[in-house]
């Protein structure tokens, strides 16, 4: 049996999302950086984590699947449904693959590109927006301290 949820267009919240993803090395040690904010702008939540061994496509693949599924389990499943969310990232060629504009040259993204690509499915719309560097500092900034504090940790 199927249930169906009739949507009001009053009812969608609109969640805007940063994310980036470096290695150092390409592969190399690599890390991933989120925000998450309301319409308004508000930090909702914002995550910096190692990845491990990664290259600089992989760990951008890493830093949107790792949102969306921090913003479902944030919203919890049914309201992830009334959500409209806006990822935003300084990679064009990440942005253009999911927004299906750039062909998937390397194997390796392919499972990363079907996770994201499934888990667009949890919400009411998923927009993949390119946007300048500059506008992304703050996840950038998060990139670097968690690939600092991993290196200090090796190191120390």
């Amino acid at each position: 049996m199927y249930r169906y949820m009739v949507i009001n267009k009053k009812d969608i919240k609109k969640l805007i999302v940063y994310t980036d993803g470096g290695s150092r090395g390409n592969p190399g040690s690599a890390a991933i950086g989120v925000v998450i904010r309301d319409s308004d702008g508000h930090l909702v939540k914002s995550y910096a984590k190692a990845i491990g061994q990664k290259t600089n496509n992989e760990a951008e693949y890493e830093a949107v699947a790792f949102a969306l599924g921090r913003v479902k389990a944030l919203f919890g499943g049914a309201r992830a449904r009334l959500l409209s969310v806006v990822v935003n990232m300084d990679s064009e060629l990440v942005a253009r693959q999911l927004g299906g504009e750039y062909k998937i040259e390397e194997e390796r993204l392919f499972p990363l590109f079907i996770k994201i690509w499934n888990s667009r499915l949890d919400f009411h719309e998923a927009i993949f927006t390119h946007i300048p560097r500059e506008k992304n500092r703050d996840a950038d900034r998060l990139v670097n301290e968690a690939l600092d504090k991993e290196q200090t940790q090796l190191f120390s």
